[in-house]
């Protein structure tokens, strides 16, 4: 799956619409636009409706392709179920990638594998 902000230029680019145009009708700056194309910065829910409003699309289809790992979920996580935190420390140390974590749960639960997305 394509990141945030990579896709984000995509569609921009389908819709023949430059950085200044795109903040201008989403409400934004140009430079904030393109630390979002540059993943240095993600937009707030506000941000990310008014964002998919002018490229057509979805704020869900724009949020599914955020990568940023749910910080405050995995905290409330660790600090409830000590587990939590062993299990993500043997992912870390094992080198286990996002793909092959997937496919271990999909397996677990009896579905089918994933396809890798490229």
């Amino acid at each position: 799956m394509t990141a945030l902000g990579t896709y984000i230029r995509q569609l921009r680019a389908a819709h023949n619409l430059s950085v200044r145009d795109l903040a201008k009708r989403a409400g934004l700056s140009p430079a904030f636009i393109s630390d979002i194309e540059l993943g240095r910065r993600y937009p707030s829910a506000d941000a990310l409706v008014n964002i998919a409003h002018v490229l057509g699309v979805s704020a869900d289809d724009l949020r599914a392709r955020d990568s940023r790992a749910p910080i405050e979920d995995m905290k409330r996580l660790a600090e409830s179920d000590p587990l939590f935190s062993v299990a993500l420390r043997a992912i870390i140390d094992r080198e286990i990638s996002g793909h092959q974590l997937l496919q271990m749960l999909d397996n677990r639960k009896g579905r089918k594998p994933r396809k890798r997305s490229r």
